[in-house]
């Protein structure tokens, strides 16, 4: 018996080793509207939330048309003009895979746009994988349960049934606020203790940990 039966994944910092390029693409992007800049750790501390809202953290006091000339830059730094880009962690590919082909159904609840994750989808040749995915764009951004509550209508499921896996605390808050179990790994965005006051049932330092720690889960549930 698994101890769940739906895996829902962010996608940046905990599937995709993307920090790099979402901080170089914001940091263009206030350049470019010619705002005051933002420090590397500023930004890395938004990475998770939808786009606008992730911009208002970063500038509480600005108004929304600058808010949303930012994010409109972002979109074409991140979509159009960059032409770096992020790997999947080492493992990654091969650990959605395995659990694929252990029976578990897959799902995505992450802040990038519906643009943004068909793109690296696309891009990476997981889509597949994935039947169920939102957005930030579509329907609330994280913390929010919304995301989560849609996927488990979807699958027509229940909260104790899945399971959350991210990088950043908003992606355990969401779990917790739906109350969801999540497991947080360690190698994202956001150091370990401060995703550990979120309650997570657990932690991983590396994605290809995930069966295993999963195999743990069994007899806990």
């Amino acid at each position: 018996m698994k101890p769940y039966s739906i895996l829902i994944f962010d996608w940046d910092g905990t599937l995709m080793d993307s920090e790099a390029h979402i901080t170089q693409c914001m940091r263009n992007a206030i350049a470019i509207v010619g705002t005051e800049p933002r420090t590397d750790a500023e930004i890395r501390h938004i990475i998770g939330l939808g786009l606008e809202e992730a911009i208002q953290h970063l500038y509480p006091d600005k108004p929304r048309s600058l808010i949303r000339a930012i994010a409109d830059e972002y979109r074409q730094e991140f979509l159009v003009r960059s032409k770096g880009g992020s790997e999947l962690f080492a493992g990654a590919r091969e650990t959605l895979h395995a659990l694929n082909a252990e029976g578990y159904y897959l799902a995505i609840a992450t802040g990038k746009s519906r643009r943004g994750l068909d793109k690296v989808l696309d891009e990476t040749g997981l889509g597949a994988l994935f039947p169920i995915t939102r957005c930030a764009d579509e329907t609330h951004s994280k913390p929010h349960p919304r995301m989560l509550e849609e996927i488990l209508t979807d699958y027509d499921a229940a909260a104790h049934d899945a399971l959350m896996v991210g990088d950043s605390e908003y992606d355990l808050l969401m779990a917790r606020n739906i109350g969801m179990d999540s497991l947080a790994v360690s190698y994202g965005v956001h150091a370990l203790d401060r995703l550990l006051q979120h309650q997570p049932r657990g932690h991983v330092d590396d994605v290809t940990h995930i069966p295993d720690w999963l195999t743990t889960q069994k007899d806990k549930k």
